[in-house]
């Protein structure tokens, strides 16, 4: 099992029992430092103080058991208005909003593309651009899907 999925299992729990949702968890490198990363969320979104409240309850599960035997830095994050969609709940969560696609690939003759997302599953995503044009991507072509935020 992967650390992520380790201490997903371990923290779970805890974190939707104070009313949030789990939504991501990432075990990456980052300036030399290895960092956990737990993503949460909430409709009304998610504060500083609500972080660092979370960062403090699932420090001694962790602490407790130890499942990553080198040192880390413990992180707690929102979402974020602009994270990439990864996951078939991030998809749920985007339903009818705009999504900015950027492909590995030309699809009709373009690596990006703007669109609604009107439908998904487990392995493509449907848009309508801006145009009127019904898209269907396989998510597999795509290097970056997220929300499209306008100012």
């Amino acid at each position: 099992m992967k650390t992520t999925e380790i201490c997903e299992n371990l923290c779970r729990a805890k974190i939707e029992s104070m009313g949030f949702e789990l939504c991501d968890v990432e075990y990456q490198k980052e300036y030399g430092d290895w960092v956990l990363t737990f993503y949460i969320d909430k409709p009304e979104g998610v504060t500083i103080d609500e972080c660092e409240t979370v960062s403090r309850a699932v420090e001694p599960i962790l602490d407790e058991h130890d499942p990553i035997e080198q040192e880390y830095v413990l992180s707690v994050s929102s979402l974020g208005i602009d994270r990439p969609l990864k996951k078939p709940r991030d998809f749920d969560r985007a339903m009818g909003k705009e999504l900015e696609i950027k492909l590995y690939a030309p699809l009709s003759g373009k690596k990006q593309w703007i669109g609604t997302l009107t439908a998904h599953d487990a392995d493509s995503f449907t848009v309508e651009t801006e145009s009127g044009q019904t898209l269907t991507v396989r998510k597999k072509d795509c290097a970056l899907v997220r929300p499209n935020i306008r100012f």
